[in-house]
């Protein structure tokens, strides 16, 4: 089968993108799906502060890959040993597909599946090799998704079914946004009502971080970011607080407005500053968490007593410590009954062919999340 994909050929390209052109939109040559694999027809693919890290050479992958890891479609065919899942269901993909008997997978904690992470990094699918070509050429797949495309073909565990009246242009911000901003408060730092929160980077991620601290009961929500335009969305969303994180002394006026710090702050933000920025705004006995994805050569300096004599907690969070067939249908539910305004994070609706432009969008904080659509 032939599909037209958004392919990177070559990582660390300057911007702005629109002019260097990263992706380039092809025609690839699809395999059907394999044992326990399924083809689905994407309606919908976000554009992630992930993909941007393997655009710019953050996140190093292997090239020439087909991008695109959040998104949402309907099941054209499956493959042998696949009988949960039928032509015509709706469902979310989600990028770690897990294998269900490693160590990590047997303790509940699918993110961390340690196939499913290997094949990830070699662009493989979890079931071994590629199932993209190009005139004979092996393309690497993108966390084993590649959704910027028409069709994909996926493991069975990369995908969760959901309830076909959720708008797919929506439903696919909850295989990476929701789940990894929602769930690092619910799962990761487990928010109790009452307790105050700091998020730290207001993108996709952070944003529903916020939400999840909002659904969570919070008293005080303290949401921190470089830009004004993000600051006012987020007290619309329920942030009690707004901070300019380039003010100067910010970390010492959000501790003194919260007399002393929050119990959890979160950085989303994927840089090492806004890890800081969190550290140094959690109170004694407070819990850290970053779910930011910065550069491997990145490196963070604490001071090393605080962990000791003020009883700190600073932790990581990968896809929101989810269970994602769990997961995903317990938050849309929270969406569909209003307590997650999801939907307020879609900013915009575009076609795979201004891909480039809208990742400069993207890199500049212009829109929170933007949506690839495709026609029927």
């Amino acid at each position: 089968m032939k599909i037209r994909a958004a392919v990177l050929n070559r990582t660390g390209l300057p911007r702005p993108y629109a002019e260097s052109r990263p992706l380039s939109i092809e025609t690839l040559e699809l395999d059907p799906p394999g044992q326990g694999e399924v083809l689905v027809r994407i309606k919908a693919a976000g554009l992630c502060h992930s993909d941007l890290s393997v655009i710019n050479g953050d996140r190093p992958r292997p090239v020439p890959m087909a991008l695109g890891h959040e998104a949402a479609g309907i099941v054209e065919e499956v493959g042998p040993g696949v009988t949960d899942l039928a032509p015509g269901d709706h469902v979310v993909l989600v990028f770690v597909p897990s294998c269900g008997h490693c160590p990590p997978c047997a303790e509940g904690r699918p993110a961390l599946c340690e196939p499913g992470n290997a094949a990830n990094g070699r662009g493989e699918m979890l079931g071994g090799g590629r199932r993209l070509h190009r005139a004979g050429e092996n393309v690497n797949h993108h966390l084993g998704v590649s959704a910027f495309a028409e069709r994909a073909v996926v493991s069975r565990n990369s995908l969760v079914r959901i309830d076909p009246a959720v708008p797919l242009e929506e439903a696919a911000l909850f295989g990476c946004a929701v789940l990894t901003g929602v769930g690092a408060v619910a799962n990761t730092a487990r928010v109790p009502v009452g307790a105050t929160v700091a998020v730290i980077g207001l993108g996709g991620v952070g944003l529903n971080a916020l939400l999840g601290a909002v659904a969570a009961g919070a008293s005080r929500i303290v949401a921190v970011d470089l830009l004004a335009p993000k600051l006012d969305l987020a007290r619309e969303l329920g942030a009690t607080d707004t901070f300019d994180a380039a003010a100067e002394d910010c970390a010492r006026a959000i501790r003194e407005a919260t007399s002393g710090g929050v119990d959890f702050a979160f950085e989303m933000a994927g840089s090492v500053p806004a890890l800081e920025l969190a550290y140094a705004v959690t109170r004694r006995g407070g819990t850290t968490v970053t779910a930011g994805l910065a550069n491997p050569e990145r490196r963070m300096s604490i001071q090393q007593v605080s962990l000791v004599a003020e009883e700190r907690t600073l932790k990581g969070s990968y896809v929101g410590s989810c269970i994602p067939v769990r997961d995903v249908p317990r938050l849309m539910a929270l969406y569909r009954q209003g307590r997650l305004k999801v939907d307020r994070l879609l900013t915009d609706r575009i076609e795979l062919d201004d891909i480039n432009h809208a990742f400069d969008r993207l890199a500049d904080g212009e829109a929170i999340r933007q949506v690839v659509v495709f026609p029927d």
